[in-house]
């Protein structure tokens, strides 16, 4: 009868769980509206087509870049860290959805008491035995019914957490694999800068041995020669900090990789090609395919939940629990009558803490409102990163094709007044000289145009969320 009793008890407070789970307090969560109109500064797009879509081997035509990605998705060491993030995330959403079993517990005790016979106060001539071992085995077990959504929205902060930190691991990829190309590039043209300064230090040092055999001429003056010594001087002065320049990129890139410091093989400058079909997309695919943007979203859907979690603290908490097993004052009659049993089922309304809990809300709003802000601001940065990459590639080529007029002209700048030094007094050295420096500078800047054109085209591609496919 008295099992039957339980039963009918258990059963009623299912139904009314049942019930009551519809009255749930908190908000269904849904994407912020936010407006993605004119984010991309000077462009008007007219197709959903993006380079964000290209997986990063289709990006790039190098072979020894490619492998230096895939090096570095390999063996980074911030990867690796990502990805231990997601594992933990993924420990704490498994412990979120266990919290709707009811626990279950088993104990096996004995217990050996002494009573004290004048302590127990019977009448005289009453005899009891005042020493008694009691033996006891059972199973325990509770139940928090979620009623107001407590743990359901616990939950659903734990799998946005679990997400969150999906999209910070892609997030990091896309930054290591335009890290990596870009430092690989700064190689190249750091190889093409030294190339270009020991051409032109050979050609200074002929200058000299030009000069002096015209001083012996009376053609020029002796400060010419020292003119030309100290312009050959100037080149070779520069190889060190070139040098130095390529020793630490190849050193940083060697981070990247996780390997020690050491050299890196790689192509030339010259050699690059780079998709150059810069498909920008609508700016509203920044929410799909820029993975720090979804992850600032759902570091907003976190606090969003945490705030439904919040509020359900004001309502009361209903909870289940039952104990069961066998208990005996003699072990030989352990399993014979000797089976025990309780459930309780009872709600707790707070009363004192009401303060705490305005307190708990009042701080999950505000973590919620700074993450709206963040997710914002983020969406903001994202559209500047597109804008700036975009100009500074079409600012590049629009160099590029100046620089290379400027470079021929200086280059017969040069032939010309080496030419009217030997046969005209009409020009000195002077000329000369300033017309070779020009030319060394603008061939370097010819240099720094090409990378800045292949950088602007990388610095886009993990603008518009491209790397992580």
């Amino acid at each position: 009868m008295m099992n039957r009793s339980i039963i009918k008890y258990i059963a009623f407070f299912a139904v009314m769980t049942g019930v009551l789970s519809a009255c749930r307090i908190g908000k269904t969560y849904k994407t912020p509206d936010v407006n993605t109109g004119g984010l991309y500064r000077g462009v008007a797009a007219t197709d959903s087509a993006t380079m964000a879509a290209l997986p990063w081997q289709s990006l790039f035509a190098d072979i020894a870049l490619k492998s230096l990605i895939q090096e570095g998705i390999n063996n980074n060491l911030d990867l690796k860290s990502a990805v231990q993030r997601i594992l933990a995330a993924q420990a704490t959403l498994q412990q979120s959805k266990a919290a709707f079993l009811p626990s279950l517990g088993a104990s096996a005790n004995v217990t050996r008491s002494k009573q004290s016979q004048a302590g127990l106060n019977f009448p005289a001539g009453v005899t009891i035995n005042t020493l008694t071992t009691n033996y006891q085995a059972g199973l325990s077990t509770a139940w928090e019914a979620d009623i107001w959504g407590k743990l359901s929205g616990t939950k659903r902060a734990a799998l946005a957490s679990f997400l969150q930190n999906d999209a910070a691991k892609r997030a990091v990829q896309t930054q290591l694999v335009a890290d990596i190309a870009n430092n690989y590039f700064t190689l190249l043209a750091l190889d093409k800068q030294l190339e270009i300064t020991l051409e032109t230090l050979k050609n200074r040092i002929k200058d000299v041995e030009t000069m002096r055999q015209l001083k012996e001429g009376a053609v020029v003056t002796g400060a010419a020669v020292v003119q030309s010594e100290a312009n050959r001087y100037a080149a070779e002065v520069s190889l060190p900090d070139i040098k130095r320049s390529i020793r630490e990129t190849e050193n940083a890139l060697n981070v990247l990789l996780s390997r020690p410091p050491g050299p890196v093989s790689r192509a030339t400058l010259a050699s690059q090609k780079i998709a150059s079909d810069l498909q920008t997309g609508f700016p509203a695919q920044l929410l799909i395919n820029r993975p720090d943007v979804q992850q600032s979203e759902l570091a907003f859907r976190v606090a969003f939940e945490n705030t439904n979690v919040a509020k359900s603290y004001f309502y009361p908490q209903l909870t289940i629990t039952a104990q069961g097993g066998l208990s005996s004052l003699q072990l030989s009659d352990f399993f014979n009558k000797s089976i025990f049993y309780n459930a309780i089922a009872g709600l707790t309304q707070p009363i004192f803490n009401q303060g705490i809990n305005k307190a708990r809300l009042h701080t999950a709003q505000a973590q919620q409102q700074q993450a709206l802000n963040s997710f914002q601001k983020t969406l903001l940065v994202a559209a500047q990163e597109v804008s700036d990459a975009l100009y500074a590639h079409q600012t590049a080529i629009e160099k590029e094709d100046a620089r290379g007029k400027q470079i021929t002209a200086l280059q017969k700048s040069v032939e010309y007044t080496q030419e009217l030094l030997r046969y005209s007094s009409a020009t000195n050295y002077t000329d000369v000289l300033t017309s070779e420096q020009t030319l060394l500078s603008a061939q370097l800047s010819g240099v720094n145009d090409k990378l800045q054109e292949l950088q602007a085209i990388v610095n886009l591609y993990r603008a518009l969320g491209g790397g992580w496919r």
